[in-house]
């Protein structure tokens, strides 16, 4: 059997959002995929087995001796822990986006976007330097590079260098089980206020390129006579406070809530009775969201930017961020919203954790036979 190594020690165990998904989804996928093939050992920082039980029964999941998760102390346990374990594995698969200095070979790296060459300006100046000097050094000692969509390989290919060939895109995928917990309707709308007759949900971090701002103009704005209330789901990012004042200036209080980040039964049960996922953000190197919504019942509005046309494709309405347009998309999934429900399952049927398993394998089986 193959030997796999899996670096996941940057993650914040339930925390860190999307990336850390979609490399749980991937690796639950490969044992769907291919369950005698490969030996899955994951190293992750404490609390992962409580934020991924179903993964600890997959694979052989070792968690270091604390939570804490400054970087200094990821790159000491990447640079010791890590690298004494993963010696003797056929495939060392980083997940975080850089190869640490001292990482055994051969390596498969997950880039999950280029965000801080697109938007330097959102991210601090020691992360900056940081992924200004690894990043390139990393794809250059990476055997294979996996993207989770053609977007972000053309931009690491483009701004990068890197040859076509070394890059495969791997989807997210999905769990066929994706709401079958969720919370009911009932409980949420009690639970925070929910009195409209339409709910809009934008399960995003508060950071700026996410244009939460955008939605409280739309709903002050050409919304403001329809019976429709906005709910932010999800962490605090550097555009927070200034979300707050902006719902307290345009007078919204009533209209728009922010409820932080909700554990999964909640936040699926919350999308899943949502009029509508709308989902304005700038950029995306995926947009997992918007699939999950999909899966879920929520019809979906996006930005028509970034990766998120080749994720929605034809099944959500795709626009640029006029608040007239999006306000004439949310009464048009209010009027035809059981069509563009069936039209988001069929699309969402398309992006299957066991589909993702599959790619993955294959990356793993040429890298191990000594391909690129």
């Amino acid at each position: 059997m193959t030997r796999i190594a899996v670096n996941m020690l940057w993650c914040v165990p339930g925390q860190v959002g999307g990336s850390e998904q979609y490399l749980v989804r991937q690796l639950l996928g490969l044992q769907q995929a291919a369950p005698s093939e490969f030996v899955v050992d994951v190293y992750a920082p404490l609390g992962m087995v409580a934020a991924h039980g179903e993964l600890a029964h997959h694979v052989q999941l070792h968690e270091s001796a604390s939570s804490e998760h400054r970087r200094a102390l990821r790159v000491w346990r990447e640079a010791t822990w890590f690298a004494a374990n993963a010696r003797g594995a056929d495939v060392v698969h980083h997940g975080g986006g850089v190869v640490p200095p001292r990482s055994p070979r051969p390596v498969v790296l997950t880039i999950h976007d280029l965000q801080y060459l697109v938007y330097p300006q959102y991210f601090s100046t020691v992360k900056l330097r940081y992924l200004t000097a690894r990043m390139p050094a990393s794809v250059q000692r990476a055997k294979h590079i996996v993207v989770p969509s053609n977007y972000v390989k053309q931009t690491v290919v483009q701004r990068l260098g890197v040859a076509p060939e070394k890059v495969s895109v791997v989807r997210h995928g999905i769990e066929s089980s994706l709401g079958n917990s969720g919370t009911p309707a009932t409980e949420l709308r009690d639970r925070f206020g929910l009195r409209a007759e339409h709910v809009l949900v934008y399960p995003a971090i508060t950071h700026p390129h996410k244009n939460h701002s955008f939605l409280v103009e739309l709903v002050a704005g050409p919304l403001r006579n329809l019976d429709v209330h906005l709910v932010f789901a999800g962490g605090q990012g550097r555009a927070h406070e200034a979300l707050l004042r902006l719902i307290r200036e345009r007078n919204v209080g009533d209209r728009v809530s922010v409820v932080g980040r909700l554990g999964d039964r909640d936040r699926d049960g919350l999308v899943a009775m949502a009029t509508a996922l709308v989902f304005p953000s700038a950029y995306e190197g995926f947009g997992a969201p918007v699939i999950e919504a999909m899966a879920l019942g929520a019809p979906v509005i996006a930005a028509n930017a970034t990766a998120l046309p080749e994720v929605v494709g034809d099944a959500g309405h795709l626009l640029d961020l006029s608040v007239d347009t999006w306000a004439d998309a949310v009464r048009d999934v209010i009027a035809r919203r059981a069509a563009w429900q069936d039209r988001g399952r069929v699309r969402a049927a398309q992006f299957t954790a066991l589909e993702s398993g599959r790619d993955l394998a294959q990356v793993y089986r040429t890298v191990a036979a000594g391909g690129r």
